[in-house]
């Protein structure tokens, strides 16, 4: 079997959806994307087109080998996003090869089903409230949301009793059979994570994620060991070898590392098995679409320390079989490789130019920029 051409699809809202060919009529998907960068990760996977093109796509290892180490520069969000959507196609087609689930193919499920969370949020307590009680209603036993933007390095107890206080009414709305996590996004400074931490330990919230970037781990230590909360970090982290340092120094007890963007399922489940050492939890990051979310469950089907699956898109209008929630659960896929199939004609009506812009804020009374 060989790769004969690979197929970039834009697709609304931000979605960067991969075909990947071969001679024997097998095509495997993937989500190669960076949230803003669509384009730029398209014209890297575009650029691996002389390796891969000929190549037997079943040889995965080898492949992700060659991409990550054959140039001189490794890493970074736009290699790896581009490895990763590559590697999901990869590791589709030698499940449809094989007539097996790709979970079958990492050793096999160790779970019948996968927990998944839903986001909700609101500018008030009581908009915030309904929200959680929406989403709860729909099935869902996890939760998500998100501090408000932009907070200052310092800010004010306005700010702080805001955040609290709709948090709370979300965590009182829901039974405490629900769980709830709040994503500080790493929009936050040590100081105010602390802050913020402290004053939320009441709320026995599942994780508190990104509560600062990950580029300083000292930082992030700081944070957790103030904190009864179990600290979540990952989505801007790629590899094992950018896990590492969070590991070994336990600045995080919840591992976020996203399909997409850390270097593909196999990338993922090295990352998992790093964790277990450390007792560390894994629950993917996924802000993305429905190719993302089934390359997810596949890991989340086989890992022992998986926590809970983000989706954002159980792939209604864009898979001829959307997954489906059950008391907050998905089945594990059955069907061969990846388990799903575009819809290509509702796909095509979602193609779009791939320009996405990340929000840009701006602190309202000095202009100064703020991050999202």
């Amino acid at each position: 079997m060989k790769i004969t051409r690979l197929e970039s699809l834009f697709v609304k809202p931000r979605w960067h959806f991969l075909k990947v060919h071969t001679d024997e009529g097998i095509v495997g998907l993937g989500e190669p994307i960076v949230e803003g960068r669509a384009r730029t990760v398209a014209a890297a996977v575009h650029d691996l087109e002389s390796y891969l093109i000929g190549q037997d796509p079943r040889q995965i290892e080898r492949h992700w080998q060659t991409m990550y180490r054959g140039t001189f520069y490794r890493g970074g969000p736009i290699l790896l996003s581009a490895i990763s959507g590559v590697e999901q196609a990869m590791w589709d087609i030698l499940g449809q090869s094989l007539g097996v689930p790709v979970y079958q193919l990492l050793g096999g499920a160790v779970r019948d089903r996968i927990r998944v969370y839903a986001h909700c949020g609101g500018d008030s307590p009581e908009e915030a409230a309904q929200s959680a009680r929406d989403q709860v209603a729909l099935g869902f036993t996890a939760l998500k949301t998100a501090i408000d933007a932009p907070v200052r390095i310092i800010d004010t107890r306005a700010y702080v009793e805001r955040q609290v206080e709709r948090i709370e009414a979300m965590r009182a709305a829901i039974p405490d059979t629900v769980d709830l996590a709040v994503d500080f996004h790493g929009r936050v400074s040590p100081a105010m994570a602390i802050r913020l931490a402290q004053r939320l330990e009441g709320c026995d919230l599942l994780f508190i994620e990104e509560p600062v970037l990950p580029e300083n781990v000292d930082a992030l230590v700081a944070v957790a060991r103030s904190t009864t909360i179990p600290i979540a970090t990952g989505e801007r982290l790629y590899t094992r070898w950018g896990f590492r340092e969070v590991l070994e120094k336990q600045a995080a007890r919840v591992l976020q590392p996203d399909l997409c963007h850390a270097g593909g399922i196999g990338e993922v489940r090295k990352i998992a098995a790093m964790a277990e050492v450390y007792y560390a939890a894994i629950a993917p990051h996924n802000p993305l679409g429905p190719i993302s979310l089934a390359a997810a469950l596949h890991v989340d089907a086989c890992i022992p320390n998986f926590l809970c699956q983000e989706q954002v898109s159980l792939g209604e209008g864009y898979l001829t079989r959307p997954f489906v929630l059950q008391d907050g659960y998905i089945a594990l896929p059955t069907a061969p490789g990846l388990g799903i199939q575009l819809d290509d004609a509702a796909v095509a009506a979602q193609l779009y130019d791939g320009s996405w812009e990340t929000p840009r804020l701006v602190h309202p009374d000095d202009g100064s920029f703020a991050d999202w």
